[in-house]
């Protein structure tokens, strides 16, 4: 699990690719202050698993799943990357959950200056995640935990600070640009539980209607 709160930008140093495979090496400093192998990396918001490192990079494998839903196949030698490390149970909780599991892809349609701020406007590859975002809750963009400022039938918009675009690679994106998205999974959740039918595969039992306390005790909340 991650919180979007960027560490550091890596750079892309080497990729292969087998098919729908592909093997990433990413440089990088602070992400190696204590990593191990079997850790998990979030690479532009892409939970990945740590196969190999150096005094200067990681090594990350990316499997066909990934490939197709993600950016990293677009990627080049030499691009900038955003890099966060899994979140220690101790540590600050200074965005929101963040899985690693892009929903969609999504192009930016304008980045606008706004006083201190950038405005960018993103229109999801995939409408249908847009039901999960709401104003003022909390968006995934290339990793980055974002709040949302403004959510349409087709489009989000964020507000970017000055730190968060200085400290990631939303200062290089421009529109046309893709990003890879992920929708606060509290909203998932919650819509599956609320829309389940008895025998529905994956789905827990249940009537659809209102979250009842025997709604709440069924499926093991109280």
């Amino acid at each position: 699990m991650f919180t979007g709160i960027i560490e550091e930008i890596g750079t892309m140093r080497r990729m292969t690719r087998q098919g729908q495979a592909m093997v990433l090496t990413i440089g990088c400093k602070k992400i190696l202050e204590d990593v191990h192998l079997g850790d998990s990396i979030s690479v532009n918001g892409v939970c990945l698993t740590v196969v190999q490192y150096d005094e200067s990079s990681i090594t990350v494998d990316v499997m066909p799943e990934t490939f197709r839903r993600t950016t990293l196949e677009r990627l080049h030698i030499g691009d900038a990357v955003n890099l966060e490390r899994a979140m220690l149970a101790g540590g600050r909780f200074g965005g929101h959950i963040v899985q690693g599991h892009v929903d969609s892809t999504g192009i930016i349609t304008s980045r606008t200056p706004e006083a201190n701020a950038v405005v960018f406007q993103v229109e999801p590859a995939d409408p249908g995640i847009l039901k999960y975002m709401i104003p003022h809750g909390s968006i995934t963009i290339d990793g980055i935990s974002l709040t949302l400022v403004q959510v349409t039938k087709q489009h989000a918009t964020v507000s970017i600070i000055p730190h968060t675009l200085a400290q990631t690679v939303l200062q290089h994106k421009k529109p046309g640009d893709e990003v890879n998205l992920e929708a606060d999974v509290l909203g998932k959740y919650i819509e599956k539980l609320l829309l389940s039918r008895e025998g529905e595969p994956g789905g827990a039992s249940g009537k659809q209607g209102s979250l009842t306390e025997a709604f709440l005790a069924e499926n093991g909340f109280i």
